[in-house]
């Protein structure tokens, strides 16, 4: 069963945090169809949030299809999401060893997941993007102060949700333990 963890710092909603959470858990294969989540009132003693907020998550995952309320029963995982690598594969460890290498380099969370972030939308960009290697960012791009259109901000890199888990399956220090579901992504 899922364990739920609300970070009230993160500016995230907590009904989106238990949404992303149980999606997450879907993914990493920690939920599968037919599995029960927690009622209401467990999340509740578990978390100290009010139970509308629990029944609205509940609400959104049963409207995105993943999960269904039987009366007198609970609210049941209807699908799964995505195909995660499973916690042996080279996929997994291959990027277990990378993280770990990153921490060696001295790179903390932020940066990581930044890094992790960056990588992750040149790979896959976003549906509505061209397809291909993006070009230089405005960030990147010369700055000509003649053009007001070129005036350099700095973007704010993505944060994935399953980097927002304070372990990993795949952690060097402890590689049995279950990951904990933790809030979502900041921006």
């Amino acid at each position: 069963m899922v364990e739920y963890r609300i970070d009230r710092h993160s500016g995230v909603a907590t009904y989106v945090q238990i949404v992303q959470q149980t999606q997450q858990a879907l993914r990493l294969g920690l939920l599968r169809p037919g599995d029960r989540l927690p009622t209401a009132r467990e999340v509740v003693e578990a978390t100290a949030i009010n139970p509308n907020t629990v029944l609205k998550a509940y609400r959104e995952l049963e409207r995105e299809g993943l999960v269904e309320a039987r009366r007198g029963l609970g609210t049941f995982v209807r699908r799964s999401l995505g195909a995660t690598p499973a916690d042996d594969s080279p996929l997994r460890a291959g990027l277990g060893a990378w993280a770990a290498e990153a921490r060696e380099a001295g790179l903390d969370r932020e940066d990581v997941a930044a890094l992790f972030g960056a990588v992750l939308d040149e790979v896959f960009p976003a549906p509505d993007s061209p397809s291909g290697p993006p070009g230089p960012s405005r960030r990147d791009a010369p700055h000509d102060p003649g053009d007001p259109s070129s005036t350099s901000s700095p973007s704010t890199p993505s944060n994935p949700s399953s980097l927002n888990s304070p372990s990993s399956p795949s952690s060097p220090s402890n590689p049995s333990s279950k990951p904990a579901l933790q809030g979502g992504d900041p921006s």
